[in-house]
């Protein structure tokens, strides 16, 4: 038996759990149930644990615990690495592209190269679904007061420049189940206008199959071959000045849209099915 974990605010949201309950001998979770033996399953896959960012240290807690007791996917180190957003500067370093990003912790002064004047996005290092995301577009003290906003809270800011073709475009996430490509898709430009919400947990997005460019496979391959063994990846890219650049590397909860590729549910069950060894 597998546990397929989601939140209790994320109960009939996800729409990838229906599609692979229909291929699996698994039980939808809720991760903070503390009624849950987590011993008594083969493996526990992470899927819509969306309340996260509030909790991180009590999450990543639980999932030391459960990792201890079961087969955790993803497992404990990714978790840990992919809930907090520095590790795009470690991508950047490695020679990936990655969109720009400025980090500013609590009580930092802004960095000298950072220029607010611009069209940029403040948003916090732990976070999801455009939770405390804010553009400001020529707008340098709404940026600044963001930041504040962010800091008040004991969080990071992160700072982006916004691509404006990204309106046009969209984004772009390929979706790689046990490693290898299984299907991409186009997410519409959430912050092209004011953001409309799904809940309290994300943002409405428009999303459409989408055959990705030779450019942005060969990237998300790229990343996806320098990481651990996954059981899920979602790589978020968005149209930069000389080709895609890495938005999000999304190991933690990704929603997979799984409803955009026929074949996909029972793909990622027969993988998710594997991993109980």
């Amino acid at each position: 038996m597998l546990a397929l974990v989601t939140c209790a605010d994320a109960v009939g949201l996800d729409t990838d759990l229906p599609l692979l309950t229909a291929h699996l001998d698994a039980r939808v979770v809720v991760w903070d149930d503390r009624s849950i033996e987590w011993a008594e399953f083969d493996a526990v896959i992470v899927r819509s644990a969306w309340d996260y960012p509030a909790r991180r240290d009590e999450f990543l807690g639980w999932a030391s615990r459960v990792d201890e007791v079961s087969r955790l996917w993803n497992p404990l180190e990714i978790l840990v690495w992919n809930t907090d957003k520095r590790y795009l500067a470690e991508l950047a370093s490695a020679g990936l592209p990655v969109v720009p990003t400025w980090f500013v912790a609590p009580g930092d002064p802004l960095p000298s190269d950072l220029d607010l004047t611009g069209d940029v996005v403040v948003k916090p290092t732990v976070g999801i679904g455009s939770q405390g995301v804010v553009r400001a577009t020529g707008d340098p003290d709404a940026a600044r007061a963001q930041i504040a906003v962010l800091h008040g809270d004991g969080r990071v800011a992160m700072v982006q420049p916004y691509r404006e073709a990204i309106d046009a475009e969209g984004e772009t996430g390929l979706v790689y189940v046990g490693g290898r490509f299984s299907h991409a898709i186009e997410k519409s430009a959430i912050l092209a206008s004011p953001i409309e919400w799904e809940g309290s947990l994300y943002a409405k997005e428009l999303i459409r199959p989408r055959v990705p460019s030779a450019a942005q496979r060969a990237l998300a391959d790229t990343v996806v071959a320098a990481l651990a063994p996954t059981a899920y990846a979602r790589i978020d890219l968005v149209p930069g000045g000389d080709g895609p650049e890495i938005l999000e590397v999304e190991l933690t909860e990704p929603s997979l849209f799984l409803e955009t590729a026929p074949a996909a549910p029972e793909h990622a069950a027969a993988v998710f099915r594997n991993l109980a060894g």
